[in-house]
């Protein structure tokens, strides 16, 4: 799917997050990477074969 060069890392890589970003959409919260992943803005992804991963925790301050 990536016509990049070097291509970007693929769908099931560790580092898929690192693809470059060819369609984003602030406004609905997503942004299409060229490996075909959905990133959201709370961390889900939706992948290429419809498989979700859900949101991070995040780092919080620990008051």
């Amino acid at each position: 799917m990536c016509q990049h060069h070097p291509q970007c890392p693929p769908a099931d890589a560790p580092d898929r997050d690192a693809a470059c970003l060819i369609a984003f959409h602030p406004e609905q919260g997503w942004g299409l990477l060229c490996n075909g992943v959905v990133l959201f803005d709370d961390s889900g992804e939706l992948m290429p074969d419809g498989r979700s991963i859900p949101a991070r925790a995040s780092l919080g301050c620990a008051a």
